[in-house]
């Protein structure tokens, strides 16, 4: 077993993700509401209970790893990891916030974690895995953290046609950009539904080496007041989004803003703004031995 000592020392460029750190984190209760029953399903998938030794990979803010600490309590190990060393800080300053003396941090990128051999009894990754531009890495090297037997699960976005707010702003910020053209796959790698394209998620997870893979679908509606309150929270939170607007004048972006809550108004209902979403929630077991 490695040692895992001062795992937040190491320090890596800013990224993209660090302008949205704090939109994030400011967004916890309403993320929380939108993915508290997908999140569950999740842990459940993982078989993280009391004791457990769990990698959170793409932590984020860490609303997902304050549920983990939970569940494993004292006498577990929480290791949350990201890229972005902004919203690791947040993740960080939230865990020692509850009390959590068993969370850790470590700045990594999935696709290099730097954990082979450390024998996480369990791996989960929320709304991470799909912007990897290379998935098959970060898959092989969540397998490599965990010990023979260990448990992995993952949440991403499925496709476009099951997630239409999603490619509605995605559609309408390249449109505001300029963007010329043939429209870029959805499956693009490293994009909001790279991972949406059917079977893929399963073939990377057996290529990865994984055992007793599984996929499915989950609903995930996002329930808000307005359309407008949505788009706050993309406008400050959706890095994706934020990056495709970062070269428009501030006049511009909210052009382009605008025209997105506009467009977002069909998911009006009489209770209320409800934008559809649909997770896939894959669950993968560490061979016993390769």
């Amino acid at each position: 077993m490695i040692a895992l000592a001062d795992v937040d020392t190491v320090t890596v460029p800013d990224h993209p993700w660090d302008k949205a750190a704090a939109g994030w984190n400011d967004h916890t209760r309403i993320i929380r509401a939108w993915l508290q029953d997908a999140t569950r399903m999740m842990l459940n998938a993982a078989q993280i209970s009391a004791g457990s030794r769990v990698l959170d990979i793409a932590a984020g803010a860490g609303d997902q790893t304050l549920d983990i600490a939970r569940r494993v309590g004292e006498r577990g190990y929480v290791l949350a990891t990201d890229i972005s060393t902004r919203i690791l800080e947040l993740a960080r300053h939230n865990a020692h916030a509850e009390g959590f003396s068993q969370v850790d941090t470590r700045i990594a990128d999935a696709q290099s974690l730097g954990l082979d051999g450390a024998q996480f009894d369990a791996a989960v990754c929320r709304l991470g895995l799909m912007f990897c531009n290379e998935p098959l890495a970060a898959l092989t090297s969540a397998r490599n953290a965990l010990k023979p037997g260990g448990h992995f699960s993952a949440l991403v976005f499925s496709g476009p046609q099951n997630n239409p707010c999603l490619a509605i702003m995605m559609q309408t910020a390249r449109k505001h950009a300029g963007s010329t053209g043939d429209s870029p796959s959805p499956f693009a790698p490293g994009t909001l539904m790279s991972l949406g394209k059917p079977g893929l998620l399963v073939q990377l997870l057996n290529d990865a080496g994984f055992v007793d893979v599984n996929v499915q679908p989950v609903t995930a509606p996002f329930r808000l007041p307005q359309s407008r309150h949505y788009v706050d929270f993309v406008r400050s939170a959706g890095s994706p989004i934020m990056q495709i607007l970062a070269p428009l004048t501030e006049t511009q972006q909210r052009d382009a803003w605008d025209d997105m809550e506009a467009q977002l108004n069909a998911f009006s209902t009489t209770n209320g703004w409800i934008g559809l979403h649909e997770l896939l929630l894959c669950s993968a077991t560490a061979p016993n031995a390769l």
